[in-house]
């Protein structure tokens, strides 16, 4: 796991009725990290998103949220990866986590969707891989299955979004590391952090 990313992806639902939902928790993330580095992201129709070129730790990393619905994310994450050919252990992907708490966040490399309509979509159209990082944001479970899909398209209560901030913004203190390569250092800083 020294691998240098290219490419970040927050995932979300466009639409002013999804931002800052909790399925829309990935998104955030890389809209806070594009106006941190001063590079507004763009609609970019050909790779159905909205992205823009940053510095980070002297690497050049692209940024892209997907247009599309979550489903179809991957269809965005392949365009642009296809076209800068970036390959699959170039691309972190940040999302919402259910079996995460909120307040943490974790970073892996590889494994399944568990269940993520949007990581389901970009191992798809990833020439089915999932050899690719992740940057798991914690939502918490609402207590079953049955009422995940409501969950996850509502706003978080204040005190959690707070916890859920905090949790960003602790990532993106990381990122710069885990980017540069430098997995095993971000992921011993990210994973003692409990907000």
């Amino acid at each position: 796991m020294n691998d240098q990313i290219a490419l970040i992806v927050g995932l979300g639902n466009p639409g002013t009725q999804y931002a800052h939902t909790r399925h829309n928790a990935g998104a955030d993330l890389v809209e806070q990290l594009a106006a941190h580095l001063n590079s507004p992201l763009k609609p970019e129709p050909r790779f159905h998103g909205f992205t823009t070129k940053v510095n980070l730790n002297n690497l050049s990393v692209h940024l892209l949220i997907p247009s599309t619905f979550m489903n179809l994310s991957g269809q965005s994450v392949a365009a642009l990866a296809n076209f800068y050919k970036i390959q699959a252990n170039q691309i972190l992907v940040a999302h919402d986590e259910l079996d995460l708490q909120p307040g943490t966040a974790r970073l892996k490399f590889s494994g399944g969707h568990g269940g993520h309509n949007g990581l389901r979509d970009i191992i798809s159209r990833l020439g089915n891989t999932k050899d690719f990082y992740r940057l798991r944001i914690g939502i918490g479970h609402p207590g079953h299955a049955s009422q995940v899909s409501g969950y996850v398209l509502t706003k978080a209560p204040k005190a959690e979004q707070l916890q859920t901030q905090a949790a960003i913004d602790e990532a993106l203190r990381f990122l710069p590391l885990a980017v540069s390569g430098e997995w095993q250092r971000a992921m011993n800083q990210l994973h003692s952090f409990k907000g």
